[in-house]
């Protein structure tokens, strides 16, 4: 198995456990902080993929050119 390739795999495990872990024992105060945190996740990802598709977008330019 290449470095990435574990690299990933860990980073898939991780989101599943997420997604899996029983929320029953956390409190309100908890599960406001967890929403808290994944909300704040989601824009980072968002962001990323803005930049991602502005560098494309530049990236196709500068080739159409």
């Amino acid at each position: 198995m290449e470095p990435d390739e574990n690299v990933n795999h860990v980073r898939s495990n991780l989101l599943a456990m997420l997604l899996r872990e029983d929320l029953d024992p956390l409190s309100q105060d908890e599960l406001t902080a967890r929403i808290d945190a994944l909300e704040g996740e989601i824009v980072r990802c968002r962001a990323r993929i803005d930049a991602a598709r502005s560098h494309r977008s530049s990236a196709d330019a500068l080739f159409r050119s």
